[in-house]
């Protein structure tokens, strides 16, 4: 691959495709672990302006036996962009830091609510989510959790 090929390829790149949550990984300091789940990143192209966005999906069991999933979109630029999520969040912003880091914070009345923390591993094959909450109270509870890529 040509270094000019090479420097084409997005930044968000190694995170398209499908994750297993490995459920021995979970750290949680808000809710419950659940009891398995899946992450999957997509880029969507076409959109408003011909720009690029990436669709997050993500699907789990909660440690109740419930199937939950949720799913957002973003342009990933780092611009928060409006978001229908009630009084949790009214913004949403997507950045792709770097080739192994790609982060969204949800906000809401331009104060910073929730922010998560994407990471790759050198291989590509595992990605940690870090997901920090910001509560009125000062405190930040985290949970972090890991992905190995599906086959």
């Amino acid at each position: 691959m040509t270094d000019a090929k090479k420097d084409e390829t997005p930044l968000y790149a190694g995170f398209l495709g499908s994750w297993i949550l490995d459920t021995s990984s979970c750290e949680f300091e808000q809710g419950d672990a659940p009891q398995a789940g899946s992450y999957h990143i997509v880029e969507q192209t076409g959109t408003a302006g011909g720009t690029t966005s990436l669709l997050f999906r993500t699907q789990w069991v909660d440690s109740e036996g419930e199937a939950q999933s949720a799913e957002f979109s973003g342009i990933p630029d780092g611009k928060p962009v409006p978001f229908n999520g009630g009084d949790l969040a009214d913004a949403l912003s997507v950045t792709a830091v770097s080739r192994r880091e790609l982060n969204s914070a949800a906000f809401y009345k331009e104060h910073e609510r929730m922010t998560v923390s994407r990471q790759l591993d050198d291989t590509g094959g595992a990605l940690r989510l870090i997901q920090a909450v910001k509560l009125p109270s000062g405190e930040q509870p985290t949970n972090i959790s890991i992905y190995r890529r599906a086959h």
